[in-house]
């Protein structure tokens, strides 16, 4: 099995920043994509970004041009948040997608999820 972690959620003031890391373990030969998604309340979960093993990004359009997605290596992903908005609080949730694992598993996971509080 595969276990994501997120972490760097928090409180911050409107134009504010915030970067969110999600860690990746467990017996992992590969990941094709990782990613953010996020769920606020009473709304249905969208895509924040994407980031291939190959370096392709993916945005949503809320966030086009103030969210920035990195793969600093194979398991890991981070989300700088820049220039935040009321309309970003949510819990931010990160996933694993196209896993290649030692011991074959259903190959795409969620992590536990972060809350992002923005105050205007």
């Amino acid at each position: 099995q595969v276990q994501l972690v997120e972490s760097g959620g928090g409180l911050v003031q409107a134009g504010g920043s915030l970067r969110l890391s999600c860690a990746a373990s467990g017996l992992i030969l590969s990941i094709n994509v990782m990613g953010w998604y996020r769920q606020a309340p009473g709304k249905q979960r969208e895509l924040v970004a994407t980031a291939t093993s190959g370096g392709s990004t993916n945005y949503g359009d809320p966030v086009k041009g103030r969210f920035t997605i990195s793969r600093e290596n194979a398991n890991m992903v981070y989300l700088q948040m820049n220039s935040l908005k009321p309309e970003d609080a949510a819990v931010y949730y990160c996933r694993a997608a196209g896993v290649r694992e030692l011991r074959p598993g259903p190959g795409d996971y969620w992590g536990q999820g972060t809350q992002v509080t923005v105050s205007s």
